[in-house]
């Protein structure tokens, strides 16, 4: 079952991803991405392992960003790949089946892609500009969920798609009726005076929108 709230870590100055991933599981989050830049592999291995620690304290999802090699060196979940990053048939071939392999979309072309791949779901976005990533593809906005996710209906993609890209609890009511499946979040949870609070807000818009 894909979670329809994600966490995607993030690192500062006064606080690695650890700490982020940490206080994420902690104030409830249950569906964790480790995505971590500019990193040797045996040093993305060691912190992908020491997260899965966290993870698996809190019973939580794992995925790792990127790299299907260290995903399977230490055993998580599944991977995220982007659009620039291996193919997610290839991602497969090297967890094996069972492991989750999600997508990252900007548009229809993409999303129709992924599908054909088999892909578990779709990272589609920005909803709007973020600082978290620094290749930004165009911003989408709710006009551009809107058409995509009603070009979705009409070709019969029914893969969960995922929103991403700036979004703030105030937001998830507005793309859930859209016809997105849920929503991914960075600094929105790393950024929280009370992360806990954050969750539950966003953890209370989307059971809202699942119930009506």
């Amino acid at each position: 079952m894909i979670s329809k709230l994600h966490y995607i870590s993030t690192e500062k100055k006064d606080k690695n991803h650890l700490l982020h991933i940490q206080e994420a599981c902690e104030a409830g989050c249950r569906w964790i991405q480790l995505r971590a830049k500019n990193i040797e592999t045996e040093e993305y291995i060691a912190l992908a392992k020491k997260a899965k620690v966290i993870t698996d304290l809190h019973n939580a999802i794992l995925l790792i960003n990127d790299r299907p090699d260290v995903a399977k060196a230490v055993n998580a979940d599944g991977v995220h790949v982007g659009k620039e990053d291996i193919l997610p048939s290839e991602a497969r071939a090297i967890l094996g089946e069972g492991k989750i392999v999600g997508g990252t979309a900007n548009t229809i072309e993409d999303i129709q892609r992924l599908y054909d791949f088999g892909v578990d779901y779709i990272g589609l976005g920005p909803f709007r500009f973020t600082q978290t990533k620094k290749k930004l593809s165009p911003i989408l906005g709710l006009e551009g969920y809107q058409s995509l996710l009603d070009e979705c209906k009409s070709r019969g993609i029914d893969t969960p798609i995922i929103a991403i890209g700036g979004i703030e609890t105030k937001d998830v009511e507005s793309i859930l009726a859209t016809g997105i499946y849920g929503v991914a979040v960075s600094g929105l949870i790393a950024n929280a005076e009370h992360p806990g609070k954050v969750v539950s807000a966003l953890e209370q818009e989307l059971q809202h929108q699942t119930t009506i």
